[in-house]
């Protein structure tokens, strides 16, 4: 039996228990201690069914979509990464000042997704489950349902209303982010070298637009000229996808010309290949070359090249993924729980 169908049978387990508490009249309601952090199981007594919905609604999205999955995972980075995982990457702006407006997030898909399971478990459970919570829940979702780990996600999060371009702009790390930027950006989250190494391996599935890394290929110094870290042979093969003359603003990964997947030859499976990929040839963003470039990173990286099982790596991801998720997050009397995620925030 899979991490996944074992986690099923524990949540039907709990489901049955639930239902039983409060037919005898029993007490299934936490206490005020932990109402006011993150933990796995928080919506047990509240909303039992909450994440079987999620996973649910997310396996039906990816079946009319597979391409959702890479951006749902890149959702819950660029939530977490600017002002913590507080679901204000949904909030749409009518001045167009929001953080979707901002220009890392203009490629970014995905939001009728969220929108679509938070208005499905309005229907069970009205005003319960916050946007943020199910940011955190599809992102596992899309990895799982793209054959990679299943791991229990910490719920309890509230939303922010608060959603600034600017705010995205200054705390998302560019593709074309050397080491040291990279360390920086993380840094400032608490996330050390090995987590940086581990959590761009969710550069395993997805695709980006050639603006993104285009200047690696045709001016890297402003001297028109080819970033030498980069393989000749894939850098020759991205030359005949990404022509020169693209345009686009080459942060994040959208902007002009073709899509090219991040992890050729794997781009939707979750799996060991973009480490053997990154170590081979550089990889296709400037940053995930910078890998190469710090002895923790590339140490890391070296290990899953020559890794003959994903497990390692899978229990590393579980645990960076819930790191991350605890970035900055509103509980108990902080933030709000919205009745629906693409709310206006101006």
């Amino acid at each position: 039996m899979s991490g996944g169908e074992l986690w099923l049978l524990r949540r039907l387990l709990v489901m049955v228990l639930v239902l039983a508490l409060r037919a005898s009249g029993g007490e299934v309601a936490g206490s005020p201690e932990e109402e006011t952090r993150l933990r796995v199981g928080f919506y047990r007594a509240k909303c039992p069914v909450a994440e079987d919905v999620v996973l649910a609604e997310m396996r039906a999205i990816l079946e009319e979509d597979p391409t959702l999955a890479p951006s749902l995972l890149r959702m819950h980075y660029h939530d977490c990464f600017v002002q913590g995982c507080d679901g204000s990457i949904m909030l749409r702006s009518r001045s167009g000042k929001g953080e979707r407006d901002a220009t890392p997030n203009r490629s970014m898909r995905g939001y009728d997704a969220i929108q679509r399971i938070k208005a499905r478990l309005e229907t069970v459970c009205r005003l319960t489950v916050s946007c943020a919570d199910i940011i955190a829940m599809a992102a596992r979702d899309a990895v799982y349902l793209s054959k990679g780990p299943w791991y229990d996600v910490e719920t309890g999060r509230k939303d922010g209303d608060v959603s600034v371009a600017e705010y995205a702009e200054n705390d998302l790390a560019p593709p074309d982010s050397n080491i040291v930027d990279v360390k920086t950006f993380f840094s400032v989250k608490s996330l050390n070298g090995k987590d940086i190494a581990v959590l761009f391996g969710c550069h395993s599935i997805g695709t980006s637009h050639c603006a993104a890394f285009q200047k690696r290929l045709y001016n890297f110094t402003g001297r028109m000229d080819q970033d030498p870290s980069l393989d000749a042979r894939y850098a020759a093969q991205l030359k005949k996808l990404c022509p020169p003359g693209g345009h686009g603003h080459g942060h994040g990964h959208g902007g002009g010309g073709a899509k090219v997947p991040i992890d050729p030859g794997s781009g939707y499976t979750f799996d060991l290949s973009y480490y053997r990929h990154v170590l081979a040839t550089g990889g296709l963003f400037q940053s995930d070359g910078s890998l190469r470039d710090d002895p923790v990173t590339r140490g890391y990286v070296e290990k899953l090249a020559n890794a003959s099982s994903p497990d390692e790596y899978f229990q590393d991801f579980a645990a960076a993924m819930v790191k991350m998720g605890r970035t900055d997050v509103l509980t108990g009397d902080l933030g709000e729980i919205r009745e629906t995620c693409d709310g206006f925030v101006d």
